[in-house]
């Protein structure tokens, strides 16, 4: 397995004032393992960013230190809100004995139930743990979903097919995917304009009634003689009382 290589320096700003070291495009850190003593060390970050971005922290990196140079994983990437790293550490392994690490999922395909417009597929979990050798770690572990083609099809991490000498940790029931009833962008835009449409019926319908009634009245005053006074509503209850 090849193993990319990182330079790290020993640090000797600690504390707040790592700060000073950030502004300036270092990445402090902290090296550990069971067999070595833990020690402070500073990165530059557009190295650390470049070797991060490819083996994330399942590869393995060789950490030079001066003259030492030790196998390692990356590990607790700390960020702030801006995604800037403010700190990691690196764990120092021992390439016989297993180790622990979270390994990401890669959805591949396209289910068929989102291709027939039946369902919207919903992605569970991003990640699975596992343990193995260092060397065996796998990168990523892809998820084919395309067999999935109705409501409530699920894939679970039992599902998944992992490389041999990699055992999963994660709980095998957990799903991993899922289908899920469709409500997608295309039905809401769909539904607002239905709602719409009808709330604009309502109101032409309202429209056409006031002027039905404003028509009525005006046919009603054309009809009565000329010179007729309009009579009151009041003074035309009595006399539709003695009708009745």
């Amino acid at each position: 397995m090849k193993h990319t290589k990182l330079l790290a320096e020993k640090r000797k700003v600690l504390g707040k004032k790592v700060k000073k070291l950030r502004r300036e495009g270092i990445i402090p850190g902290n090296v550990y393992g069971k067999t070595i003593k833990s020690q402070s060390v500073q990165t530059k970050q557009d190295e650390f960013l470049k070797v991060y971005a490819e083996v994330g922290e399942t590869g393995l990196v060789d950490l030079t230190i001066g003259e030492q140079i030790i196998p390692v994983l990356i590990q607790n990437v700390n960020k702030n809100f801006r995604n800037q790293i403010l700190h990691t550490d690196f764990y120092a392994v021992n390439l016989k004995e297993k180790v622990k690490a979270a390994v990401p999922l890669e959805i591949v395909g396209e289910p068929k139930a989102v291709i027939d417009k039946v369902g919207l597929l919903m992605n569970i979990l991003s990640e699975i743990e596992v343990e193995a050798l260092p060397e065996e770690l796998p990168e990523k572990i892809e998820v084919n979903v395309e067999r999935l083609s109705n409501i409530d099809e699920q894939i679970t991490v039992a599902d998944l097919k992992v490389p041999a000498g990699v055992e999963v940790l994660t709980d095998k029931e957990q799903v991993v995917s899922k289908i899920a009833e469709l409500i997608t962008k295309e039905a809401q835009e769909e539904a607002a304009a239905e709602k719409e449409a009808a709330e604009a019926a309502k109101a032409e319908a309202g429209e056409v009634a006031v002027e039905g009634a404003e028509g009525e009245t005006t046919e009603a005053q054309a009809s009565q003689p000329e010179g007729a006074a309009t009579q009151p509503e009041a003074s035309k209850q009595p006399v539709d009382a003695a009708k009745s």
